[in-house]
């Protein structure tokens, strides 16, 4: 079957942990994908882990506790040993059993949750790393068809209302309240879908990044549906 990512320039596709951490941004470029084909159960583990709140991290203890089959346990194996390889990267990779995220409907004008399309930002330099096991998947978005929504003047006139400060103040308080992340994507846009099993690395902006960050969202939940998605 034909890879969907592989003709797409914002897309590097991959075939070891390796080549996908050591690989560098370039041009337009700015997502890394081990495309992978994973076998095992992860619906099982799924099932068997217990949501404890809307966001559940899920600790090695927990996974290891599980009784599991064998399609389950080829899971797990999969899923501590992606652990593991971003441990001991240096990373810092969080397991979540997730029902849903927190919303943000303060504001009718402007949303900055993660079901926005947004970009993550760092005072280091870092990569966010992304795989879902289970469930719904992120959408990334090429940043050609997409436009800053802190840029989009009825949006940006709202948001200087909102500030009621000193002009010289506006693009701090733009930052400070993560206005300045979130973008709208355009007409045109065709969003990618990361699908299931694949390990992902993302640009994010940083003082040293030499290539746009990438911008994402979060997908709406399927109903009754919880995801398994290993983030860092």
């Amino acid at each position: 079957m034909k890879n969907p990512f592989s003709d797409n320039p914002q897309i590097k596709v991959v075939s070891t942990f390796s080549e996908l951490v050591n690989s560098n941004f370039q041009g337009e470029m700015n997502a890394l994908c081990w495309y992978r084909n994973l076998v095992g159960d992860f619906k099982e583990i799924v099932a068997k882990l217990e949501l404890k709140e809307n966001i559940t991290e899920v600790s090695v203890e927990d996974l290891l506790a599980l009784q599991l089959s064998e399609h389950g346990h080829l899971a797990r194996e999969i899923i501590l040993s992606d652990i593991q390889l971003l441990t001991d990267f240096g990373a810092s990779p969080s397991l979540n059993l997730l029902k849903c995220y927190e919303r943000d409907d303060e504001l009718d004008f402007i949303s900055t949750d993660v079901y926005s399309y947004h970009i993550d930002r760092s005072p280091i330099e870092t990569d966010t790393f992304l795989c879902t096991y289970y469930g719904a998947a992120s959408d990334i978005v090429p940043n050609d068809q997409v436009e800053q929504k802190i840029l989009i003047p009825e949006i940006r006139e709202k948001l200087k209302e909102l500030h009621d400060g000193p002009e010289a103040e506006f693009e701090a308080f733009l930052a400070e309240y993560f206005f300045d992340l979130h973008y709208q994507p355009k007409p045109n846009a065709k969003p990618v879908n990361l699908g299931s099993g694949h390990l992902w690395r993302l640009a994010v902006d940083h003082p040293t990044q030499k290539v746009l960050p990438c911008v994402h969202r979060a997908p709406i939940e399927k109903d009754g549906e919880y995801r398994l998605l290993l983030i860092c």
